[in-house]
């Protein structure tokens, strides 16, 4: 069993990992918990498909359009939940109309998301408390892209504490992912799809953020895909510059809408699906200093 130490002037405090009670009560924290799944809206739990034997957890969308099958255990993970995730995912590549349904019933859905339906790129989350790296020998063997995910909870009083880790294969493991929607964007990349002039400004935008960063001694990495360039701490975004459209994009900050209702600039608007306050930018107009204290509130929640 793994303990996590609290200390503090006043005192010091040892945790005893705290077990979920039942994979359910796991994959409702899950769900409700965007923090955890970071850049996956999620759909539906429990997810009833055609002609498939199993039932995948949750279904999402990521914000480069892909379909997520998320897999929920409450055990020990090791290569054996391969076969199931895989079933799930050729589903979900056999059926993509089914998963659309859910997407357009969903409520609250995320603004301005592009998804090709008719060439879908499809991504594997697999959540355990623990994961055994032995796995990664096995994820590294398929083409599609899987994430492997460790949660384990602590609790303290009222609090709950949650220790998130995402497993990472050696680099020097191959992967080829020849997956729609996962492609590494640049420059180049960005023109192809968008406004030429709209890219210059927004890799400027991006350049002037990275600077704040440096000068603040943030410790975050900057990431680019297909729909935003996330300033990331590990694989959680503090704050980004997202397209909103081929020309126009934004600051996006994941703090509560009441937050950003008291700080300036005013947000432009909140959007409920990804929670996250968005800043539209005016090329010439737009000064990236101004948002210093927003990008630090993003920076701070994010680092608790």
């Amino acid at each position: 069993m793994e303990t996590v130490i609290v200390k503090s002037k006043v005192n010091t405090k040892v945790l005893p990992q705290t077990q979920f009670k039942s994979e359910e009560e796991f994959e409702k924290l899950v769900f409700n918990t965007p923090e955890i799944l970071e850049d996956v809206f999620p759909i539906k739990r429990q997810v009833r498909g055609s002609d498939k034997k199993g039932i995948p957890d949750i279904i999402g969308i990521d914000q480069n359009g892909n379909i997520c099958i998320i897999e929920m255990k409450n055990v020990v993970v090791d290569s054996n939940v391969i076969p199931q995730v895989l079933e799930y995912a050729l589903w979900a590549e056999s059926y993509p109309d089914s998963i659309k349904s859910l997407w357009l019933e969903c409520k609250n859905k995320p603004d301005d998301l592009e998804i090709n339906w008719d060439n879908i790129g499809i991504r594997i989350i697999i959540i355990a408390p623990k994961i055994l790296n032995s796995t990664l020998n096995f994820v590294n063997k398929i083409n599609y892209s899987v994430d492997l995910m460790e949660v384990r909870q602590y609790i303290d009083g009222d609090t709950q504490l949650l220790f998130v880790n995402k497993l990472e294969a050696e680099k020097e493991i191959k992967r080829v992912k020849p997956v729609t929607g996962l492609e590494m964007y640049d420059e180049e990349q960005y023109k192809k799809e968008r406004n030429e002039n709209s890219v210059k400004e927004f890799l400027k935008y991006v350049k002037e953020v990275e600077q704040i960063i440096k000068e603040k001694g943030w410790e975050l990495e900057t990431k680019y895909n297909k729909y935003y360039c996330g300033f990331k701490y590990g694989f959680f975004n503090a704050f980004q510059i997202n397209w909103v459209g081929t020309k126009s994009f934004a600051f996006c900050v994941k703090i509560s809408k009441e937050l950003a209702e008291k700080l300036e600039p005013k947000m432009t608007k909140f959007d409920t699906g990804w929670k996250l306050a968005m800043y539209y930018i005016e090329p010439g107009k737009t000064k990236t200093k101004d948002f210093i204290k927003i990008f630090e509130e993003g920076y701070k929640k994010l680092l608790g």
